[in-house]
C-alpha cells in the first residue's frame, strides 16, 4: 500500500473513531499533498509525499518553539500533538551508528578528498537517508569529516 493510500485509510479510521484531533491534522496533510501535486501538475510517489510530511513535521516543531517561547502552551501542545500524528508517517530514524556508516560509504564511493566535494557525498546521502535522519545534521558531520581529510 503505498503512502498515499495510507493516509487517505487513516483519515477514514479517525472519522470512525470521531478523533476529531487526528482527523484535522491528517486532512491538513492530505490538503497539503494535493496542494503541491496541483502546483506541480503530477501525481507524487511516496518519496516526495514522504518529503510533503517532513516539512509539515518540520514546520510544526518550529511553531512549537515559537509558541514556548511566547508562553502560549496551550498551542505548543497542540503543534506538538500535530507532529506526533504525522510522525506515524515517516520512516523509523536511522541510528546514528548507522548515519556514521552511511557518510563513510559515501565518501569512499564518490572518493571524496575534500571539502568540496561535499555536494557529491550530500547527493549521494539525500537518497539513503531522506526522512531517516537530520540532513542539516548529517551535512555537518560530513563537512567536519571531509576537513579533517
Amino acid at each position: 500500500m503505498d503512502l498515499k493510500t495510507r493516509i487517505t485509510e487513516d483519515m477514514k479510521a479517525a472519522m470512525r473513531s470521531r478523533d476529531a484531533a487526528r482527523l484535522s491534522t491528517i486532512r491538513l496533510l492530505l490538503a497539503a499533498i494535493k496542494q503541491r501535486e496541483i502546483d506541480e501538475r503530477t501525481t507524487l510517489d511516496d518519496a516526495q509525499t514522504l518529503a510533503v510530511v517532513e516539512k509539515l513535521v518540520k514546520q510544526r516543531r518550529e511553531s512549537a518553539s515559537q509558541y514556548e517561547a511566547a508562553a502560549r502552551e496551550d498551542l505548543a501542545a497542540r503543534e506538538r500533538a500535530e507532529v506526533e500524528v504525522l510522525s506515524a508517517y515517516l520512516p523509523e530514524a536511522a541510528a546514528p551508528a548507522e548515519v556514521a556508516a552511511a557518510i563513510d560509504a559515501a565518501i569512499a564511493e564518490t572518493g571524496a578528498s575534500g571539502p568540496r566535494d561535499m555536494g557529491k557525498v550530500m547527493n549521494l546521502l539525500r537518497g539513503k537517508l531522506a526522512g531517516r535522519a537530520d540532513l542539516a545534521a548529517v551535512s555537518a558531520q560530513v563537512k567536519e569529516r571531509l576537513a579533517g581529510s
